[in-house]
């Protein structure tokens, strides 16, 4: 049975009796829906709680949503579901960015994170080959395009981008709309400006998952070694892309239930 809550006009989804809540956040170009294989695992243990980022389920939506925006949202939505005990973040893509962004300003929210393919990126340790630099700014800018063009042909430019980079999520679903992030962040960067707190220093029990076969990594060597030697913490690498959760999902959600469970 899923629970519908309204929080500040965005449908948030709660699936599940446990004790724990686990808040799942996913990234571009996906939904809520993202994460249903690992509700159906997890929900007869933990309290799944989901829901899509501001603009992903509006293909109308010309918002340039900011950090600090989705930031509050995500406080709001844990105020609203677990009031009163700390939460489990579950987070993937841009649900990682913003994910790590909340925990870095309410630690005293956050119990444990599990984190799927995206670690510190964009710090000083995260060095990148020239050729991945390069893949990895003509396609983010291609996405920031997109959303700054918008209407039809954003769209067709997104939903292109999508089927290239193998993206899981349903076509008939994926919009302009959703590359806001893209043009926020080039945006900041091209003009100097911060994306947020850093470094990204996680104290809280860390699972971090990644998929080796992709063009660069989104996170450095020197990061996973230092997660990976805290004690409570694990890493593991899948011999998968971005999409670990449906790229491998038995393995996957074997994982994740043994680290919760341990």
């Amino acid at each position: 049975m899923v629970e519908l809550v309204d929080v500040n006009g965005t449908q948030v989804h709660i699936e599940g009796q446990g004790e724990q809540t686990i808040l799942m956040l996913h990234g571009w170009p996906d939904t809520y829906r993202l994460w249903q294989p690992q509700v159906d695992v997890l929900k007869s243990d933990y309290r799944c709680v989901r829901f899509s980022l501001p603009g992903y389920e509006d293909k109308q939506s010309r918002t340039l949503y900011t950090l600090e925006q989705i930031v509050t949202l995500i406080d709001a939505v844990i105020d609203a579901v677990s009031p009163n005990q700390k939460v489990i973040l579950m987070l993937h893509d841009w649900g990682c960015f913003f994910g790590y962004q909340f925990y870095l300003r309410h630690q005293d929210k956050v119990e444990k994170i599990i984190g799927v393919d995206i670690g510190d990126a964009g710090s000083k340790e995260h060095q990148l080959t020239a050729s991945v630099k390069a893949f990895m700014f003509a396609y983010q800018i291609w996405l920031a395009t997109a959303w700054k063009i918008g209407g039809t042909i954003g769209d067709a430019m997104t939903r292109k981008m999508a089927k290239w980079l193998h993206a899981p999520g349903d076509p008939a679903l994926i919009s302009s709309s959703m590359t806001y992030s893209y043009y926020w962040k080039w945006s900041r960067t091209l003009t100097g400006k911060p994306l947020g707190h850093l470094p990204l220093k996680i104290d809280c029990p860390l699972l971090f998952i990644y998929g080796k076969n992709k063009p660069g990594m989104f996170h450095s060597s020197a990061w996973e070694q230092e997660m990976a030697a805290r004690e409570g913490n694990r890493v593991i690498a899948f011999d998968t892309r971005h999409w670990v959760m449906t790229e491998a999902p038995e393995a996957f959600n074997q994982a994740i239930t043994q680290w919760l469970t341990r």
